[in-house]
């Protein structure tokens, strides 16, 4: 039986305060929500008969009024994404629609609608700063982006979509993390792990005792003692398993077979995603038309920075000219390299990461491993929290304990203010993989926002919280997580978002961190932290020998830096591949049985790709963040915004990345506008703002090795 209501944690939720996710449990969910549904459903005729046309009434009251269920709607989202269980799984299938259907409501609300367009255009709309003028301006968007102008069969038909697409989006993502768990290939003979790194094996054997239930305290049977040494070792489909196994593991037929099985996850059986993407597009095709739209990437387009779907395909068009030489390059030479060292015949899939790493090695005399053991993770948030104060003047203060997690490994940290000390925000990190229980890839996510409306007693603003989430290298043993140098991109990537979440100084809700950012301009702040490891004065504060404490050796950061555009082409096109297969997806495109996804996947590959996807490739089965995230017709957003992102580092360069003064100077001018300003103003404002000019792709180019 459930709990009263009075001891349910996700029913005692402050509103400026973080979730107590030491004690929310599934068996709290269907209750809590329920009943805030219950209130918000019986109190809509009064909010809808009192709102005034003003923005104390039209924008403040109505956030007092839904933050209770924002807040527990939010938690209860964010454990599904972080501890996953059968259990929370029910409780939130079993609940979600109802809260779409009171999200629905609201947003089709005509006498709320009215009012926010009474407010814009009445007396007092004039007197709105811009960041109330486009807080009013997106809820008016999204109230017609949500069918409020509809009426009766078209009404009830798009409420039927919103419907199905929020649950065919939780089962597209539930599918992705159950095959991606149910697959593994267990490993005896130290021949089958041969050419695996230490810290591989070592991994793999204790995922091995891990998923025969050998942990600390339990009893163990002889044939669960594995060692990095002598096995057995497990090989999953996760990140920091996969990689390392497609990269050196010399067995080509079990490369393949591990290849094989990670292109065509959750495509068959009880996780089949094929139906489901099927009904995702036509559902989506179906709002849009409904909504007056011609196909689901101009519906996208109406809250994004780009004007059009030719403007993206411009730019895109732009770098696919520039990466496709330099593909065709990267694979010729990989080819002679391997034919050269042995190899026989055409190179296949499986083959790509194996002699790219062997030829990373040859060409650059630097590997993966060499660098781990000096990106221990307590030594890179060092080097990061340093660039931190550095560049905008804050200071990252570990406060484990001082707010529940929801895992041991979660940490938490808060921010203040470098030369004052007053509180800034806080945020959450959860860098290590755990695929039983964990969705796969790295996120930012919004915890608590700021606001003055929000602010609790006695507060003038109730300061942001971040989720920080990461699928890095778990410690192995009594040795720290050692990162991989594209875990520690990664990792700077996330704060990146973070720190534009936390930084904002924005007090208006909707408006304040990344809220009300559009989307293709939302990467710039993640993307531009990664530039960060990459120069050199930074990189010797975030490495340290995890045994000795020595910094990166010199010899090292040169084959680094000399690495860091190996394979750019390569790298490129497989983004634009990826952007313009969800371009052409959602722009007019409509499932048939004589035309797939899977055959306009194939039709983008034949131009953005050098080896042909395999028959049985069926990447779009786990391509999560267009069919269960935010990318639907957005993906092109990374490169969108790598334009930007890449240009604003090179104001660094311009202004002299060796002097100090004028690193700090640049580095306090990007924090008061692309991190403070965030949604107040449009994305083109805020980036003209900082540089003094619109963007250019020359930076971007210059950064990839691509303009020659």
């Amino acid at each position: 039986m459930s709990e009263p209501a009075a001891s349910n944690p996700l029913l005692a939720l402050q509103t400026h305060l973080p979730p107590s996710f030491d004690e929310i449990a599934p068996e709290h969910v269907e209750p809590a929500i329920s009943q805030l549904l219950e209130d918000l459903h019986q109190a809509m005729a009064q909010i809808e008969a009192d709102v005034q046309p003003t923005w104390s009434s039209r924008i403040e009251d109505l956030t007092r009024r839904f933050e209770p269920l924002q807040l527990a709607w939010g938690a209860v989202g964010h454990l599904t994404g972080v501890r996953n269980s059968p259990e929370l799984r029910a409780a939130h299938e079993a609940v979600q629609p109802a809260v779409v259907e009171l999200l629905t409501r609201v947003g089709q609300s005509q006498p709320l609608y009215a009012a926010a367009v009474a407010l814009r255009d009445g007396p007092d709309g004039s007197s709105l700063d811009e960041a109330q003028r486009r807080v009013l301006d997106a809820s008016i968007r999204g109230a017609e982006l949500s069918g409020v102008a509809l009426e009766g069969s078209q009404k009830a038909r798009f409420n039927e979509i919103q419907m199905e697409l929020a649950e065919l989006s939780t089962t597209f993502s539930n599918n992705v993390l159950d095959a991606t768990k149910a697959y593994e290939l267990i490993l005896r003979s130290p021949a089958e792990v041969d050419g695996l790194p230490t810290t591989a094996r070592e991994l793999a054997a204790q995922s091995y005792r891990e998923a025969r239930g050998a942990e600390a305290g339990a009893p163990q049977a002889a044939e669960d003692e594995a060692t990095a040494e002598q096995g057995p070792w497990r090989i999953t489909l996760d990140g920091p398993s996969l990689s390392p196994f497609l990269q050196h593991a010399t067995r080509r037929d079990l490369r393949e077979q591990v290849y094989r099985a990670y292109v065509s996850r959750a495509s068959e059986g009880d996780t089949d995603n094929r139906r489901v993407i099927d009904r995702i597009l036509l559902l989506r095709a179906e709002k849009a038309g409904l909504l007056g739209f011609a196909d689901f990437a101009s519906l996208s387009l109406a809250r994004k920075m780009a004007d059009s779907v030719a403007e993206i395909r411009d730019l895109l068009g732009e770098l696919r000219e520039r990466a496709w030489p330099a593909a065709q390059r990267d694979h010729e030479e990989l080819q002679a390299f391997a034919v050269e060292h042995g190899f026989e015949g055409e190179l296949r899939h499986w083959d790509v990461g194996f002699w790219a790493e062997r030829l990373r090695e040859h060409r650059y005399a630097i590997t993966d491993e060499q660098l781990r053991p000096y990106f221990p993770l307590p030594k890179v948030l060092d080097g990061l929290f340093a660039l931190a104060e550095r560049l905008f003047e804050v200071k990252v203060v570990a406060a484990d304990g001082e707010a529940p997690v929801w895992h041991e490994d979660v940490r938490f940290f808060r921010i203040v203010d470098a030369s004052s000390g007053a509180p800034r925000a806080a945020f959450y990190l959860d860098p290590y993989s755990r695929p039983a229980e964990k969705r796969g890839g790295a996120w930012m996510a919004d915890c608590l926002g700021r606001s003055t409306t929000l602010a609790g007693p006695g507060e003038a603003v109730r300061l942001p919280i971040a989720y920080l989430v990461c699928n890095g290298t778990p410690p192995v043993g009594e040795r720290p997580s050692l990162m991989t140098f594209r875990e520690v991109e990664t990792l700077f990537h996330e704060f990146g978002h973070g720190l534009q979440h936390m930084l904002t100084t924005v007090d208006r809700d909707g408006a304040a961190g990344i809220d009300n950012v559009e989307w293709d301009a939302v990467e710039l702040p993640s993307q531009f932290m990664e530039n960060w490891c990459y120069h050199q004065p930074t990189l010797r504060g975030f490495s340290g020998h995890w045994e000795t404490g020595d910094p990166l050796p010199q010899a090292l950061f040169d084959k680094l830096l000399a690495a860091r555009t190996y394979r750019a082409g390569s790298d490129t096109l497989r983004q634009l591949y990826f952007g313009l297969t969800d371009l052409a997806l959602h722009d007019g495109y409509q499932p048939s049985t004589e035309r797939s996804p899977f055959d306009v996947q194939r039709e983008v590959a034949e131009s953005c790709t050098v080896l042909t996807p395999l028959p049985e490739d069926r990447f779009l089965c786990a391509f999560s963040h267009i069919f269960a995230g935010g990318y639907a017709a957005g993906y092109y957003s990374y490169k969108w915004a790598e334009v930007l992102s890449a240009d604003a580092f090179g104001a660094f360069e311009d202004a002299g990345l060796e002097d100090d003064a004028a690193v700090r100077a640049t580095g306090r001018r990007f924090r008061d506008t692309v991190l403070a300003l965030g949604g107040s103003r449009h994305p083109m404002k805020v980036f003209e703002a900082f540089r003094g000019r619109g963007p250019a792709t020359e930076a971007l180019l210059r950064h990839a090795g691509l303009t020659g």
